[in-house]
């Protein structure tokens, strides 16, 4: 019964993660020469919470599915570049310093922020065929990856969301959810 519930609510916080990546897509702060989208944020937040499956789907899928709502022509390059970048964190906030989560999640965002940086700079370059272009939007795409980065881990351990997830969803239910197994 509780590997059902832990289910359930691991499905239920993964979708509403991703909703917030859409949401997160539809509008970008403005800046000259371009804008800086938010779902950076969310993916990094969602990536230190979510098991790395779960953190594909809000990553990957959900920017996929905000770009192909709001702006399709990079929709492939964000499902490969969020998608790996949120496995990545997630491994990394999961699986490395257990006794620090905190470091681990911190080299984890930044790991992530290195894939965003990277994956979008050459996604641009195939998709608009110039390498110039990519040059252009590189500043934007550091502040973005910082931005989400920043903002990741703030949201998480400044204001309490990790604690909140961990008492309401997360680890005491996965926990009971293997015990049960």
């Amino acid at each position: 019964m509780e590997s059902r519930k832990g289910s359930t609510v691991r499905i239920t916080a993964t979708a509403l993660f991703m909703a917030l990546n859409i949401a997160m897509s539809s509008f970008g702060i403005p800046v000259p020469g371009g804008h800086l989208y938010l779902c950076d944020v969310v993916i990094c937040l969602a990536a230190i919470l979510l098991g790395p499956a779960e953190a594909f789907v809000v990553g990957g899928i959900g920017s996929f599915i905000g770009d192909l709502i709001f702006y399709p022509l990079p929709m492939f390059v964000s499902l490969v570049t969020h998608g790996l970048q949120a496995v990545v964190i997630s491994l990394i906030s999961h699986r490395m310093f257990k006794g620090s989560p905190k470091l681990a999640s911190g080299i984890g965002v930044t790991a992530g922020a290195v894939i965003m940086v990277v994956g979008y700079t050459l996604g641009k370059t195939f998709v608009y065929s110039t390498f110039e272009y990519a040059m252009i939007k590189l500043p934007y795409e550091i502040a973005q990856g910082t931005l989400g980065a920043v903002l990741g881990m703030l949201l998480c351990y400044r204001f309490g969301i990790g604690k909140l997830y961990d008492r309401i969803i997360g680890r005491r239910i996965s926990e009971e959810a293997s015990a049960a197994v």
